[in-house]
């Protein structure tokens, strides 16, 4: 892949499986021996886990994630993205609110294959869920 169309590739999976939670297509973006060095220690760190994180996710929001700076390489893409989350079931012990609440992060990912081979991020939770708790 050229480095515009690695950027294309990562577009195309956040918009795709992030913000659709279409983990239906998960095999055409991860490589089969696909590593994810970011989700929570309960989840397995494969496509498995993935799929169970995403599925997590959209059962307690509307996630979108706009990409706000690509860097690539040959090989590898990392992202800044702001995190847009609509709130709408339990998450950590918060019941829904409604609210809509944007935190920042960043990803890095690792081509190989023309897929997805590590992936690693950096959100910030603890800021989604000050933001989603109710004020004293």
């Amino acid at each position: 892949m050229t480095i515009q169309e690695q950027k294309d590739f990562i577009g195309h999976y956040i918009a795709t499986i992030w913000n659709l939670g279409d983990t239906s297509r998960l095999e055409q973006f991860l490589h089969p021996d696909y590593v994810d060095h970011s989700l929570p220690p309960a989840l397995p760190g494969n496509a498995t886990g993935l799929k169970q994180w995403i599925a997590l996710t959209h059962e307690s929001f509307h996630p979108k994630t706009i990409i706000e700076e690509q860097v690539a390489e040959p090989g590898k893409c990392i992202i800044k993205v702001t995190m847009r989350m609509k709130h709408i079931g339990l998450w950590r012990g918060i019941s829904p609110t409604g609210l809509t609440v944007s935190i920042p992060g960043y990803r890095c990912f690792r081509l190989q294959d023309n897929r997805i081979a590590e992936h690693w991020g950096l959100i910030d939770g603890n800021a989604l869920e000050r933001k989603l708790a109710p004020k004293s």
